[in-house]
């Protein structure tokens, strides 16, 4: 199928809705709204947009679902995103909190000949740097992954991914890095406390302390 020109606002809907729904959560429009950082209004008009050109069907719970058209091209910029993390992560030595909000840059710019390139360069990598499998890859969500949140105490775990949605918080991702949490870290559960809304964690030697809505934003598998 031929790769139709899409303009960058476009794109970046697609991608958010690609991104809520692979997180199994619904994406209706004031989760997009919130998502995008704009109005209602806003994405009301836009979805408008999106339904005309075949992109985005509208439920009758008023969930957003993309067409198979849209779904190609939300992949298609979410490949070019994860690509470019890689990157600006591996190849120019950008810090991990800074190459989501890069990538939104570079995604937009990047042409199929240049794509294939960087994927050559890197390797073809899997995933992108929070561990998010880049579609056309190969790579994949592990089935049995689970919410840091929904842990209990004493359970041994290796990180997989980072959410996307956590990824939209460089405060958070800069909390992350300095605590090395990242993919392919092992964690103990020492504690989860939701009177006080913390799980509290051991890598090694370190105590490491998190909010449960932080912690539902990391995915891991039990070791």
């Amino acid at each position: 199928m031929s790769q139709e020109k899409t303009s960058p606002t476009v794109e970046e809907y697609l991608e958010a809705i690609h991104s809520l729904t692979g997180e199994g959560k619904p994406a209706i429009g004031a989760r997009l709204a919130e998502c995008l950082g704009v109005s209602a209004p806003t994405v009301t008009g836009m979805l408008s947009r999106l339904v005309r050109n075949g992109l985005v069907q509208i439920s009758e719970r008023k969930e957003i679902v993309l067409t198979d058209k849209g779904e190609e091209v939300a992949r298609r910029t979410v490949r070019r995103h994860r690509l470019s993390e890689r990157l600006l992560t591996d190849i120019l030595g950008l810090e991990w909190h800074k190459a989501h909000e890069e990538a939104c840059r570079f995604e937009h710019a990047i042409s199929p000949e240049v794509e294939e390139k960087i994927a050559n360069a890197l390797g073809d990598p899997t995933t992108c740097p929070h561990g998010n499998p880049i579609p056309g890859s190969g790579g994949a969500v592990a089935p049995e992954s689970i919410r840091l949140d929904r842990l209990e105490a004493g359970d041994a775990v290796v990180v997989q991914r980072i959410s996307e949605d956590a990824e939209r918080d460089p405060r958070l991702l800069e909390y992350l890095q300095r605590n090395g949490i990242k993919p392919g870290v092992s964690l103990v559960v020492t504690e989860v406390a939701p009177y006080n809304g913390t799980v509290t964690l051991r890598a090694g030697d370190d105590l490491i302390f998190l909010g449960l809505a932080a912690a539902a934003k990391i995915w891991v598998v039990r070791s």
